[in-house]
């Protein structure tokens, strides 16, 4: 069953609501710069809001309060798109190169044998070798330390070892990644 909520403090909070909302996604615009989001962000801060009205309705300056929360959310948000754009970049940034005559039954070989991997693993296996990504820009993508690249990346290669057998892995991965055949173009 739901929480049982004070008459009063419902009308006074659908109340707080109609007063500040448009002002509130105004300035979650301004400071994202993105409309599409600037509704979302005041809907879940007056969501928190809610969930903290007695709290908030007590405080000295309530809409004051409401403009911190909805920064706090439109900061999230930006350091959140910042984070996304980095890891696009990093993943754009590699050159192009083509390989000739491609050994295609080896790099649906590597496919598959990647499909079995967990993700984590299968991620740091490719950046590192399919687009030769450092330790550290594979941990920047990926939100992991070096250290758990350093192991998930030594783990999947065992399990390609084991899937693929041991000669040349690593060779049939750069294959993947400069056929285009690793971003599932070719599917």
């Amino acid at each position: 069953m739901g929480t049982v909520v004070d008459d009063a403090a419902s009308v006074e909070f659908h109340a707080f609501f109609d007063r500040h909302y448009a002002e509130l996604a105004r300035l979650a615009h301004l400071l994202t710069g993105e409309a599409d989001a600037a509704d979302d962000l005041a809907a879940d801060a007056l969501l928190a809001l809610w969930n903290r009205w007695d709290r908030v309705r007590a405080a000295d300056h309530p809409v004051a309060y409401a403009r911190g929360v909805v920064a706090n959310l439109a900061r999230t948000r930006i350091r959140s798109a910042v984070r996304e754009r980095r890891r696009i970049a990093l993943f754009w940034s590699q050159r192009e190169e083509k390989t000739e005559n491609p050994d295609v039954a080896g790099v649906v070989d590597v496919q598959s044998a990647l499909r079995r991997l967990p993700f984590r693993k299968r991620a740091c296996v490719v950046l590192r070798h399919a687009f030769d990504l450092s330790e550290k820009d594979t941990a920047l993508a990926l939100g992991i330390s070096v250290g758990t690249v350093k192991s998930q990346t030594s783990k999947g290669m065992a399990e390609l070892q084991k899937l693929l057998g041991a000669k040349g892995t690593p060779l049939k991965v750069h294959a993947m990644a400069r056929t285009g055949e690793a971003s599932g173009r070719n599917r």
